[in-house]
């Protein structure tokens, strides 16, 4: 592994763990110390490069696939908004303003059970990987996202806000 190529994978490390809010000494605690503070942070400047079995332990840890702690090539970047990623507006039953976004409470989602909840697993972990973002507790819907998110929960586009409401997945700030 190139001394370039050891930083880029140390600046994926440094922010997935941000995006969890973790400091190292947090990751270095809630790992019973299987990733020291001061190696994961050698890790992240690029000045110790990590193993691919370390590495598939540490994205267990982070609840994110392996691949999101590679940097990627060249190519096209998913995280980067376009015209058509506007936030969805709903007026519904529940009371939503229509310019509420649709916002998923992720954690919540984690005690939801049955083939539904599988299947809104697997397509919020895919808009996640897209989007590279790995925060784990919120996930807010773009209207691009909304027609596939409908057809899981078995309703309409505008039936998609009260079906989340009751399955109480909406996030309520």
């Amino acid at each position: 592994m190139t001394q370039e190529y050891s930083k880029r994978v140390g600046e994926r490390l440094r922010a997935i763990r941000r995006q969890k809010r973790l400091s190292l000494q947090e990751v270095e605690a809630a790992s019973t110390q299987e990733f020291k503070a001061s190696v994961l942070g050698a890790y992240e400047r690029g000045e110790r490069a990590i193993s691919v079995p370390r590495l598939q332990r540490l994205a267990r840890f982070y609840n994110v696939p392996v691949d999101q702690l590679l940097p990627t090539d060249a190519g096209p970047s998913f995280g980067i908004a376009t015209s058509g990623d506007s936030v969805i507006d709903l007026t519904d039953a529940s009371g939503r303003r229509e310019s509420d976004p649709i916002t998923i409470d992720l954690t919540r989602l984690e005690s939801l059970s049955g083939p539904e909840a599988g299947m809104l697993n697997r397509y919020l972990t895919m808009i996640q990987v897209q989007r590279q973002d790995f925060n784990g507790r919120v996930l807010t819907i773009r209207s691009n996202d909304l027609q596939a998110l409908a057809a899981i929960l078995g309703t309409g586009v505008d039936g998609a806000g009260p079906r989340l409401d009751s399955l109480g997945l909406s996030f309520q700030p």
